[in-house]
């Protein structure tokens, strides 16, 4: 029984409208076409197909499909084979097709599943979905492909760069639905490479230029993903882009140099810090994305737990002291800065912040840029804040011993000082500012609070695979609790099972947004009289785990424990978690049950 007969038996169509349509296919018009005409709906064309061939039908989403899922299969093998990706489910990749028939599809699709190590399954859709989900695929490489076919001719004359320096050195908007004041090529193309970027939710934009191509990545929930190729002979002409909009050196290419600019982007102020560096094949522009529209997290939003946001409070609540934030780049510390800032009465007190850039306007603080270009920097402009009468202090960053003893004069002569400092952990910040050249009877009395913290990735609520709290897991977090005093163990949560990564119909990666990690290091009699005779790391992690710390490995079990994280991003906070042999023990313990 075909198609027609199907449908004929269920009296959507006449018996005798069945020679009359098979002579229109016949004639070179589709089956579905000349169903649709005769008032059939798609959906039930589709049902009847789905019987005939004996596959299922999936109905694709108003919503339609996300960008992430599409990349599983490149546009050209879904406009030739006919089969485009729909979804992620059960650990699966759902494939909607309009062929079942197609055996090169299916080989195509064993491929491509080995290569992306997800089985697929197969569903049938109708013609209009597949057109609808391949209209998905025109994103950021059609638009930059466009304007990349109309700079061929520029770029053969040798004119990019000259072409690149004409233009107004403003971006009015770089929104896809508003005509842009610039049409240059060179262009059109970094415009597209910020709005996807910006609408991506990247935190940064790499594009780093080899031998044979120049290639963009974007970095989005702290990892980066390759998402445009252009060819090499484009690489100055974009480069000299960024520049310009930067206001930085066009001929310059032996340094690195640094700058900023701003775009309006779907009506948001953002703000991209600019990064130039002298690689072997050319220059490397790393932007960091600074959305001017996003309000700043409070501090009930960045997954600390609630006996550290109890210590954040009393160490706010102090008249006078310091309080360090330490972790590498792009670890939050800024975040968690912002968020202290609104917990503080800015009415009544005079606050002053020192920053480099200023990434979030908070209401009631007096926030200062620094220009070290022209001399502004954190220790100068730390001493023109003292004559402003503050009673909160913000420091970006202690870079140098000059900006440490100005911090730590302030918190000794009545002002509370927030900042920053690089350093591996909690109970590293104190060896590294006695290294940096400050006496340690300055820090024990005005140091009274320590923070480390990283990022790791947030698990979806609907994502992941669960895994018992049994074998390796158990082993290991025994291991890393063993020192734990017995009163503090009670802020363990008790589990019986948690998630490992897996991707979801919602989530392709398994992931969404990123979550921190905390070491508080609360200062304390004992703790300074460790930091007056003996101020080693070992002697202060002694004081500091009888006082019941955390280390940033133990916090991040906790949120595992909670169903927060899934365990994998345990293993990226350093040292051996799981060995990998153990991880795959689990994994298939995991899949058996």
């Amino acid at each position: 029984m075909d198609v027609l007969s199907i449908l004929a038996e269920k009296g959507m169509i006449p018996q005798a409208a069945v020679a009359a349509i098979k002579e229109e296919v016949a004639g070179g018009k589709t089956l579905e076409r000349s169903l649709l005409d005769r008032g059939v709906s798609a959906h039930d064309i589709v049902t009847a197909r789905g019987e005939y061939y004996q596959v299922p039908v999936k109905e694709i989403p108003e919503s339609g499909v996300e960008y992430e899922v599409l990349r599983y299969i490149p546009e050209e093998s879904a406009r030739h084979y006919r089969i485009v990706p729909i979804s992620v489910e059960e650990g699966a990749l759902i494939v909607g097709t309009t062929d079942p028939d197609n055996l090169d599809a299916v080989e195509a699709l064993n491929f491509i599943s080995g290569k992306i190590g997800l089985p697929f399954k197969l569903f049938l859709i109708s013609d209009e979905e597949f057109e609808n989900v391949l209209k998905m695929y025109k994103g950021i490489t059609t638009e930059v492909g466009r304007a990349l076919g109309e700079l061929d001719t520029t770029i053969s004359s040798g004119d990019a760069e000259h072409e690149v320096t004409n233009t107004d050195v403003q971006i009015a908007d770089v929104r896809s639905d508003v005509p842009m004041k610039e049409d240059a090529p060179v262009t059109k193309i970094v415009a597209t490479i910020l709005r996807y970027a910006v609408d991506g939710r990247a935190s940064d934009i790499h594009i780093e230029p080899s031998e044979t191509e120049l290639k963009v990545r974007f970095r989005v929930d702290g990892v980066l993903h390759t998402s445009l190729r252009l060819p090499k002979n484009v690489e100055r002409a974009v480069a000299a882009r960024i520049k310009v909009l930067s206001s930085l050196t066009l001929d310059e290419r032996r340094h690195p140099q640094d700058g900023r600019f701003s775009a309006n982007v779907d009506n948001r102020r953002v703000d991209f810090r600019v990064s130039t560096f002298p690689s072997y094949h050319g220059e490397k522009v790393v932007m960091r994305i600074l959305d001017k529209s996003h309000e700043a997290l409070k501090l009930s939003d960045l997954g600390l737990a609630d006996y550290n946001v109890e210590k954040i409070r009393n160490a706010l609540a102090r008249p006078y002291g310091l309080i360090i934030i330490s972790g590498p780049t792009g670890s939050g510390k800024s975040t968690t800065l912002y968020a202290m800032l609104q917990e503080l009465d800015r009415e009544g007190l005079n606050v002053v912040s020192l920053e480099d850039p200023v990434e979030y306007d908070v209401e009631g603080v007096s926030q200062s840029q620094v220009r070290p270009e022209i001399g502004y920097t954190f220790a100068s402009g730390l001493r023109s804040i003292l004559r402003q009468d503050p009673d909160i202090i913000m420091v970006g960053e202690i870079r140098d011993k000059e900006t440490g003893q100005l911090a730590i004069q302030a918190a000794l002569t009545g002002h509370l000082v927030l900042t920053t400092l690089h350093t591996n952990n909690a109970i590293g910040i104190v060896p590294r500012l006695v290294d940096m050249g400050i006496d340690p009877y300055l820090i024990a009395p005005t140091l009274i609070l320590s923070i480390a913290q990283r990022l790791v990735r947030r698990r979806c609520t609907d994502a992941g695979v669960k895994m018992p709290v049994a074998g390796a897991v158990k082993a290991m977090m025994e291991h890393e609790f063993a020192d734990l005093p017995e009163q503090y163990a009670k802020r363990i949560p008790v589990a019986t099972e948690i998630y490992g990564l897996a991707p979801s119909n919602t989530c392709p990666n398994g992931t969404r947004g990123r979550i921190g990690v905390f070491e508080f290091l609360a200062t304390s009699k004992e703790l300074e009289r460790v930091i007056l005779t003996k101020p080693t790391e070992d002697e202060i992690y002694k004081v500091a785990r009888a006082q019941g710390m955390f280390r940033m490995k133990e916090d991040a079990i906790i949120k595992l424990l909670e169903g927060t994280i899934p365990f994998e991003e345990v293993n990226t906070l350093g040292g051996d978690i799981l060995e990998e042999d153990d991880t795959d023990t689990v994994k298939e313990t995991a899949a058996a049950t």
